[in-house]
């Protein structure tokens, strides 16, 4: 006797099995895998879950993890970066990223040739040639040997000392070049930002992996932050050829699991990982998160927690800035905004036809205020 079949959605389906997870249960799963429903307990711990977290603006990237880590202040995220849990350098998609310290020698060893591939037209615009990069390296070793941090300027400073030209770009990309080959990262926090110092001297001992158990790793690892999400979404997202993204997917094995067709989730996950466990809520309060927050950027498709109509207002022009969003039920409803002052915000809605009420965000907001060392006083709506 064969079993009857339905069409649901275009999706087929046969009488008895369990029926494909709804945009809710997914927005609810994703709201669980990155931390924000019930919170993690230490910055390191999110990072860790995370994987990686986009941080080219720091302040930003700092209330990424604030977000998720309760009762948290900007200091711990610099007290992460001091003790050398966490480190900050370029990763992957030639991007400033957080990293735990002991996965960022392992992913630069698959990423960092494939970012120099795709700088080499750059890099003969700027006139970088091998023999450059070797004098720079060598000035930059002498520089910061012993346990010395320099800033940018500084080490900028000293290359034109050496004869080796900055302008035009120049510095930045021998920076960025000697952070791909493991050579330097950031190290100590200054103001708003950090020192350069030597990788090996920052965080050493990290051991050489096989590139398929790295490959394994960073898909696991994204997933269990990030999921459910798509073999093409971590493509994206690492930087890596659609090829790597699924020989690490193949590599992961048994650690992920199918949440839908397309979609896979840590099988560690709980709930998520059981379709046939009841669906929790999304979380009821309202989440102001901050810009870059990989809750939307993780993903290179975002309808599932943002409207296609409105995903531009997150990033105005298409310019590569993202905003501070603000979630409700796990869907992207507007964005946010400092005020005039440190105590005040300004909340912008998507939808003019249903304004968005200040009191679903004010706890979110508040915890930003208090993570800042500032009391928030005015939640205003545009």
């Amino acid at each position: 006797m064969h079993a009857r079949r339905t069409h649901v959605a275009g999706i087929r389906q046969t009488r008895g099995m369990p029926k494909p997870p709804s945009a809710a249960r997914l927005r609810a799963a994703r709201l669980e895998s990155h931390g924000l429903r019930r919170g993690l307990t230490t910055v390191a711990d999110a990072v860790r879950r995370l994987g990686a977290i986009q941080a080219q603006d720091f302040t930003a990237a700092k209330w990424v993890l604030g977000a998720r880590v309760p009762r948290s202040v900007a200091a711990d995220v610099d007290a992460a970066v001091e003790s050398r849990e966490i480190v900050r350098s370029w990763p992957m998609r030639g991007t400033l990223h957080l990293v735990p310290a002991e996965r960022l020698r392992p992913i630069l060893a698959i990423t960092g040739p494939r970012v120099q591939q795709q700088t080499a037209t750059r890099h003969r615009q700027l006139e970088l040639d091998a023999a450059t990069y070797r004098r720079a390296r060598a000035v930059a070793e002498a520089e910061l040997a012993g346990g010395a941090s320099r800033s940018r300027k500084e080490l900028q400073t000293a290359w034109e000392a050496a004869g080796i030209g900055t302008r035009g770009q120049r510095g930045y990309h021998l920076i960025s070049w000697l952070a791909h080959d493991a050579v330097v990262c950031w190290g100590p926090v200054e103001g708003r930002g950090q020192r350069l110092v030597l990788l090996d001297e920052w965080a050493p001992g990290q051991a050489a992996e096989d590139r398929d158990e790295t490959l394994a790793e960073l898909f696991r690892t994204y997933v269990a932050g990030h999921g459910p999400a798509t073999v093409r979404d971590f493509a994206w997202w690492s930087g890596l050829t659609h090829g790597d993204a699924r020989v690490a997917r193949a590599a992961a094995g048994g650690t992920v699991t199918e949440f839908d067709q397309e979609r896979l989730v840590a099988m560690d996950a709980g709930w998520p990982a059981d379709r046939a466990s009841p669906t929790p809520r999304a979380a009821a309060a309202g989440l102001a998160l901050a810009a870059f927050d990989e809750y939307f950027l993780g993903y290179t498709d975002r309808d599932a927690v943002c409207d296609r109509a409105h995903a531009g207002r997150v990033i105005p022009g298409g310019n590569g800035v993202f905003q501070p969003i603000l979630v409700a039920g796990g869907r992207v409803v507007g964005t946010w905004r400092r005020g005039r002052d440190a105590s005040s915000i300004v909340i912008e809605g998507f939808d003019a036809a249903s304004p968005l009420d200040p009191v679903t965000f004010t706890t979110s907001l508040r915890a930003w205020s208090r993570f800042r060392g500032h009391e928030l006083e005015s939640v205003t709506v545009a």
